[in-house]
């Protein structure tokens, strides 16, 4: 199959890696400078380093060129949220009408969109050939071969075309129709990472935080079964799974935000300290305003979200959590 990979960040390149083995694939790179020196050197230096390309990858900054290679065949989209809808709006002008999934985690920062909720607002003849392709899976780790598993969402005919694609060697992709489901545990879970980074900062202990996950998936069930998701989905890959390497991981971004802002770092050293996009930090104010439109409580995505703002300090967040009144646990709150 032709694959084209729009997206030379960590995943972007990891996918690319991973698939090129079995498949012909582009790796599209925005900065003309960066691709050949991508190309050149067979590493990209600043997102997977250490990480040597395979030989039959391409690496290009011509995006008409990678469209067309991938015209019989799969685009992957890696490129972060907020890019989502600039790409959407090129590959709607080139006419591209093969299957397109994405691999972004998150929402859109100023009108709170999830990523399919972008595709169709700017792509709508992608409908029933789109969807995103989630799970917990660290760009390192993929791209060294080691095993991981993917969940791809969409209509049957578009997760046989990814499966075919993705699922082989190392690599394990399952399917579901569950699209809202896969994007808001994706979302959701890298905020969760943040509070659990914080926590273990503090050095609160193992108990403190398989609360917050525990507590934290709660949160991201019922958000998402508001918007219309399953709650089983939030059991499996893109729910739980992608939760605990997220908030536990040590190649976790947005754990390693986290932890930085528990250690009295402020946002901006944290985030310049990472040298790379955390998607949580953008992502966590959305969550809350999607949560609050639909009526849904999320202590920690608030609590986070105010330590984010410099509204509290992680200690005072972390009392203010522990002060709330008891609860039923298959309650509402």
């Amino acid at each position: 199959m032709n694959i084209a990979v729009l997206g030379a960040g960590a995943w972007g390149t990891a996918i690319a890696c991973a698939t090129s083995a079995r498949h012909s694939v582009v790796l599209h790179a925005r900065d003309h400078a960066r691709a050949r020196e991508i190309a050149s050197t067979r590493v990209n230096e600043r997102y997977l380093p250490g990480v040597n390309l395979p030989a039959s990858l391409v690496v290009s900054a011509d995006i008409d060129a990678a469209i067309e290679h991938a015209a019989r065949g799969l685009i992957l989209l890696a490129a972060p949220t907020r890019a989502l809808r600039e790409t959407c709006r090129k590959l709607a002008a080139a006419a591209f009408s093969g299957p397109v999934a994405w691999l972004c985690k998150g929402l859109e920062e100023v009108d709170h969109r999830l990523a399919h909720e972008v595709v169709a607002e700017e792509w709508p003849q992608a409908n029933g050939r789109s969807g995103p392709v989630s799970g917990p899976s660290f760009a390192l780790e993929v791209a060294r071969g080691l095993p991981t598993a993917l969940t791809a969402a969409g209509s049957p005919g578009f997760c046989d075309v990814v499966t075919e694609a993705l699922h082989g060697g190392a690599l394990r992709v399952y399917s579901t129709s569950d699209v809202i489901g896969v994007e808001i545990g994706g979302t959701v879970k890298n905020v969760l990472a943040i509070a659990t980074g914080i926590s273990d900062a503090l050095e609160l202990g193992a108990n403190a935080r398989a609360a917050l996950m525990t507590r934290g998936l709660a949160e991201m069930s019922r958000l998402g079964v508001a918007l219309g998701a399953r709650h089983e989905t939030f059991m499996g890959l893109t729910g739980v799974g992608d939760l605990i390497l997220t908030a536990t991981g040590d190649l976790s971004r947005n754990r390693q935000v986290g932890l930085a802002l528990g250690r009295g770092l402020t946002l901006e050293a944290a985030v310049a300290q990472l040298g790379h996009v955390a998607e949580g930090v953008r992502s966590a104010p959305a969550v809350l305003a999607r949560a609050r439109a639909a009526g849904i409580q999320m202590p920690i995505t608030e609590s986070v979200c105010a330590v984010l703002a410099s509204d509290t300090t992680p200690r005072r967040a972390l009392d203010r959590l522990l002060a709330r009144d008891p609860k039923r646990e298959s309650g509402d709150a």
